[in-house]
Order: structure tokens, then C-alpha cells, then sequence
């Protein structure tokens, strides 16, 4: 079984535009062939959010083939379960934002780390890749 790795939307979202912010050893990681890259469907709620409100107006073509990029990319969907929504509405601290927080409670409940510039996750014990 390949290593599992999670992607953070801005990760995401710097890999498909090959945003240079990203980290060597985040691109090193994704690239690998032997690493199971995933994105979470919350990623894609965030993305969709985001650019309806105005906040990325540069991701509509992400928006509207969101599907066929993830293959493209050769990365793996994965799905909001009740258990790891359930993780996320429970989570303490005072973090708010409601995507970091579904990408936290699967990070944890799938045990995989997640790839990630974020240092809030770090509060959450989840480990990161950066």
C-alpha cells in the first residue's frame, strides 16, 4: 500500500498552477509516483466557495473542471464521511475555519499526514509535510 499524503486548498491550488510558494519537499512529495496524493471533497466546497464570493476569482477554471484536473493530476478524491464530519464539528480550540477543520478531522481519522504552509494544523497533532 502506497503512503497516503492529504492536500491543504492552497497546496491544491499551488500544484495545478505551479505556484512557486510551494515547498520543495511538498513537490517533491506530490510528484512522487510511489505516494497516494489525496484532496478532500472539502477542497472542493472551499474552491467552489471561495470564487462565488469573489476570494479567488483566478480559480473558476478550477471550478468548472475540478473532476477532470484531480485525474489529470493523477490525484485521489476523497470523501466527507459522517464520522469525520462529526471529528470536525467536535474539534476544540477556537480554529473556525470550517474546510481546515474537516482537512484536520480526516487527517487524523484516515492517519495520514497532510501537505500543508498552514501552522494551525500543528496545533491538532496533525503531522505535517511542508
Amino acid at each position: 500500500m502506497k503512503p497516503r499524503f492529504l492536500l491543504d486548498t492552497h497546496v491544491l491550488l499551488w500544484w495545478l498552477f505551479g505556484d512557486r510558494r510551494l515547498s520543495e519537499k511538498a513537490a517533491e512529495t506530490i510528484k512522487n509516483p510511489d505516494h497516494s496524493i489525496l484532496v478532500s471533497s472539502a477542497s472542493a466546497w472551499e474552491i467552489s466557495t471561495k470564487f462565488r464570493l469573489g476570494k479567488l476569482p483566478q480559480a473558476g477554471a478550477v471550478v468548472g473542471n475540478f473532476p477532470a484536473l484531480i485525474r489529470q493530476a493523477r490525484l485521489e478524491e476523497l470523501a466527507i464521511s459522517v464520522d469525520q464530519a462529526l471529528e470536525a464539528g467536535g474539534l476544540p480550540g477556537p480554529h473556525r475555519d470550517p474546510f481546515d477543520r474537516m482537512l484536520i478531522a480526516q487527517a487524523r481519522l484516515e492517519g495520514i499526514p497532510l501537505i500543508s504552509s498552514d501552522p494551525v494544523f500543528k496545533s491538532y497533532s496533525v503531522p505535517i509535510v511542508w
